[in-house]
C-alpha cells in the first residue's frame, strides 16, 4: 500500500531490501533527513565512525569478510572527498561497496554552495557506477542499479549522490514497489566461459609437464575455492596465490606454494619462472607479481580465466583467454581434465622449498614472522587477519596461513596505509563470533588511529598488533638497498606512547620486547572480549623482508637471505648476493633444474 514517504525513508527501505543491515557513516548538514530517518530504524545498525575515510574502509572490511555489499554514508563536500581513498582502495581490489553521499540542494548545484563538491565527477575514475539523484522518484531505481552493478561481474564500488531536497521530499510510495535489479540493459557481465576455449585449456593441462596455477582475488569473489582445490588435487598442479588470493586454497594444503611476487616465496617465484603452462585465474598480473614483464614466466604457455575482459592481455600475452566467472568455468573445466599422478615437476619444486625456505633468525630478537606464527597457533588458524601496508603486511602475507576464504583482508592494489583498523572494525561487525587481528605498523596505525574510539564504543575486541620498528620500514628497506642507506625522513622514533594512547581511548595495551612476553600478551589479549587490545611489539629497525625481487627486475634477480645460499658469514651485501645467486643459478642450470 502506498503511503507518503520521504526520500530518506525510501532510501533506508531500499537498503534494507538489498540486505544491508550495517551502515558506516558520519553525519552532516545535508544528511539530516537521512539521519532523522535512521533514528527510527531498528533493522539497520548505523556505526558512527570518527572520520569518513574510516567509514569507507570499514564498509570495505565488512564486504570482504561477509561477502555482502558494504555501505557507507558521508555528507557533501569534505565528507564525500574523505571517502575517496577508501573508494579507490575498494576499486583496486574489486570490493563491492555502495557509497551514499549527501549533496547540496539541486537548485544550488554548480554555485559553489557551502560544502559543495562534484562527488560524481571526482569519483568517476574509481567507481563502476555513479548517479546524481535529482528527483525523489528516481531514488529507488538508482539504489537498485548501484547494488546490482556493485555485486555482479567484477565487483566494485558504486556511488549515489543525494541532494538534501531529494532526501527531504515526500512522495507516495510503497516498499512493495522496490524491485532489486537482476539485469541492466547497458551492463551485461559474462559469466559462462567459451566451451571451446575451456576444452583447449583442458588439453593444455593434460599435455603439460610443468604447469602452475596462479590465482587471485577472483577466486574469493566467485566462491570458487572448492573447485580450485579439486582441480589442483585431480591434476596434481601446485597453486601459488597473489596477496589478494590468500584463502583461495587452504595454505596448509600440500599443493599450496603461498604467495609469489616481489616478497613471495622463492620457490613460488622459481616455479612460475620455470613453468611451461601458467594458468591465471581471477588475477590481474600485477607489476609486483610480474616484475620485468618480458622475462616473466619466459617459457610458459599462458591461460587466463578472468571475468573482466579488459584484464586479459593487458600486461602479459594470453594464449588461451577465457572470459567469465571463475566458479562457473572451473566447474566446466573439471569435466574435461584428466587425473594426473604426481609429476616430476612437483619434486623439483619441493627441492626449491627445501633450498629456499622462508625463515627468520633464531636469536634473541622479536620478529614479525614469529608474531604471525603465534597468531596462527593460538587461534588455531581461525582468526580473521587484517593488515595495514608496509613490511608487516608482507611478513603477514608470507607467514599467515589462510585456510579459507574471507579471513585475510589487506589493501593490495592501492596499498593504503591506515586501512587496517577501520577494516578490522568492519570485519568484526560482520563476524562478531570470530577473533579479528589487525596487524599493523607504527606508521600505518597513526593514519587512522582515531577509530580506536569507534571500536571502544561498540565494544569490539579487535587485537591490534603494532609492529613498532620506529621507522617507515618498507621505505627504509628500499633506501638501504637501493639508495645508499640515505634514510631520508623514514625515522618514526617521534611517535605517541601507544600504551597511553589505547588507554586514553578506553582499550587495553601490552608492550612486549621478547618472544615469551609476546606469547603471554597474545594469550591474555584473546581472553578479552569487550574492548580493543593493543599488543605493541618492539622489533629491530634494521630487519628486512626477504625474499625480494627488486622493482622492475626479473625473478632471477631475486634477493634472498645469505642463510639460504649455502655461504658463511653474517654480513650481507647486495654485491655478494648477486654473485651468490649467479653461482646458484649456474649450479641449477648445470644440474638441469
Amino acid at each position: 500500500m502506498k503511503k507518503l514517504m520521504s526520500g530518506a525513508q525510501i532510501l533506508l527501505e531500499c537498503l534494507h531490501q538489498e540486505g544491508c543491515d550495517v551502515i558506516f557513516g558520519y553525519p552532516g548538514g545535508v544528511l539530516l533527513p537521512i539521519y532523522d530517518a535512521i533514528y527510527d530504524r531498528k533493522d539497520i545498525k548505523h556505526i558512527l565512525v570518527r572520520h569518513e575515510q574510516g567509514a569507507a574502509h570499514a564498509a570495505d572490511g565488512y564486504a570482504r569478510a561477509s561477502g555482502k555489499v558494504g555501505v557507507c554514508l558521508a555528507t557533501s563536500g569534505p565528507g564525500a572527498t574523505n571517502l575517496i581513498t577508501g573508494i579507490a582502495t575498494a576499486n583496486m581490489d574489486s570490493i563491492p561497496m555502495v557509497c551514499i553521499t549527501g549533496q547540496v540542494r539541486t537548485a544550488n548545484i554548480g554555485t559553489d554552495a557551502f560544502q559543495e563538491a562534484d562527488s560524481v565527477g571526482i569519483t568517476l575514475p574509481i567507481v563502476k557506477y555513479s548517479y546524481l539523484v535529482k528527483k525523489t522518484e528516481d531514488l529507488p531505481g538508482a539504489i537498485a542499479e548501484a547494488f546490482y552493478i556493485a555485486r555482479t561481474g567484477r565487483p566494485g564500488p558504486t556511488l549515489v549522490d543525494l541532494p538534501v531536497d531529494v532526501s527531504n521530499t515526500s512522495i507516495e510510495w510503497s516498499p512493495e514497489d522496490y524491485k532489486p535489479s537482476k539485469s541492466h540493459p547497458y551492463y551485461q557481465p559474462q559469466s559462462i566461459g567459451d566451451l571451446k576455449q575451456i576444452k583447449a585449456l583442458a588439453k593444455a593441462i593434460n599435455d603439460s609437464e610443468k604447469p602452475v596455477l596462479y590465482v587471485g582475488g577472483g577466486i574469493i569473489s566467485s566462491g570458487a575455492q572448492e573447485e580450485l582445490t579439486k582441480l589442483s588435487e585431480l591434476t596434481n598442479i601446485y597453486v601459488t596465490n597473489t596477496l589478494m588470493g590468500k584463502g583461495a586454497i587452504d595454505e596448509t594444503h600440500v599443493n599450496s606454494l603461498g604467495m609469489l611476487g616481489m616478497h613471495g616465496s622463492a620457490y613460488a617465484n622459481y616455479a612460475v619462472h620455470h613453468c611451461d603452462l601458467l594458468i591465471g585465474i581471477g588475477a590481474r598480473f600485477d607489476d609486483r607479481v610480474t616484475g620485468k614483464v618480458d622475462q616473466f614466466a619466459p617459457n610458459a604457455f599462458f591461460a587466463h580465466i578472468e571475468i573482466d575482459p579488459a584484464e586479459i592481455g593487458k600486461v602479459v600475452r594470453c594464449d588461451i583467454p577465457i572470459i567469465g566467472d571463475a566458479k562457473v568455468i572451473l566447474t566446466e573445466l573439471l569435466k574435461h581434465v584428466e587425473p594426473k599422478p604426481r609429476l616430476p615437476w612437483n619434486d623439483r619444486i619441493d627441492e626449491w622449498k627445501k633450498e629456499f625456505p622462508l625463515w627468520y633468525p633464531d636469536d634473541e630478537n622479536l620478529y614479525a614472522p614469529f608474531l604471525v606464527e603465534q597468531i596462527n597457533r593460538l587461534t588455531n588458524y581461525e582468526a580473521i587477519m587484517v593488515t595495514d601496508v608496509g613490511q608487516h603486511q608482507m611478513w603477514a602475507g608470507q607467514w599467515f596461513k589462510s585456510k579459507r576464504a574471507r579471513n585475510w583482508l589487506s589493501s593490495g592494489g592501492l596499498g593504503t596505509m591506515g586501512y587496517g583498523l577501520p577494516a578490522a572494525i568492519g570485519a568484526q561487525l560482520a563476524h562478531p563470533e570470530k577473533r579479528v587481528i589487525c596487524f599493523t605498523g607504527d606508521g600505518s596505525i597513526q593514519m587512522n588511529s582515531q577509530e580506536f574510539m569507534t571500536a571502544v564504543v561498540y565494544k569490539l575486541p579487535i587485537i591490534v598488533v603494532i609492529n613498532n620498528n620506529r621507522s617507515l620500514g618498507m621505505v627504509r628497506q628500499w633506501q638501504e638497498l637501493f639508495w645508499n642507506s640515505r634514510f631520508s625522513h623514514t625515522d618514526m622514533q617521534a611517535a605517541p606512547d601507544f600504551m597511553k594512547l589505547i588507554d586514553a581511548y578506553g582499550g587495553i595495551g601490552f608492550r612486549v620486547t621478547t618472544r615469551q612476553e609476546a606469547i603471554e600478551a597474545l594469550t591474555e589479549a584473546l581472553k578479552i572480549t569487550d574492548r580493543p587490545i593493543v599488543v605493541e611489539a618492539i622489533l629491530p629497525t634494521e630487519e628486512k623482508v626477504w625474499p625480494m625481487v627488486p622493482s622492475g627486475q626479473p625473478v632471477d634477480q631475486m634477493m634472498v637471505r645469505r642463510h639460504n645460499l649455502e655461504t658463511e658469514g653474517d654480513e650481507w651485501s647486495f654485491a655478494d648476493e648477486e654473485k651468490e645467486l649467479e653461482r646458484l643459478l649456474k649450479k641449477q642450470k648445470k644440474s638441469g633444474k
